[in-house]
């Protein structure tokens, strides 16, 4: 199963208490779940606001179980910012 990053922004640090933990899984759904797991407070709640990229490329509406992760790779957590 991959291992990478997970780093967490704004309001997910902050549900999280964290800035980035590791991550196992295969898939971006998988990954998100063990987090809710970790963080059963606040952060499953900001995760349905955030958007991600993994890899430094957007999920943007792709169904999570279909994104596949990489040995080594990092998932970033946004939520939404406000200001311009």
């Amino acid at each position: 199963m991959p291992a990478g990053t997970i780093r967490y922004w704004a309001a997910a640090k902050a549900a999280a208490g964290t800035a980035e933990e590791p991550y196992d899984g295969a898939t971006l759904a998988e990954a998100l779940d063990a987090a809710r797991e970790r963080h059963p407070g606040e952060l499953p709640q900001v995760l349905r606001r955030c958007s991600f990229l993994v890899d430094g490329d957007p999920v943007g509406a792709r169904d999570h179980e279909t994104v596949r992760l990489a040995e080594g790779g990092t998932v970033e957590v946004l939520p939404p910012f406000a200001g311009g």
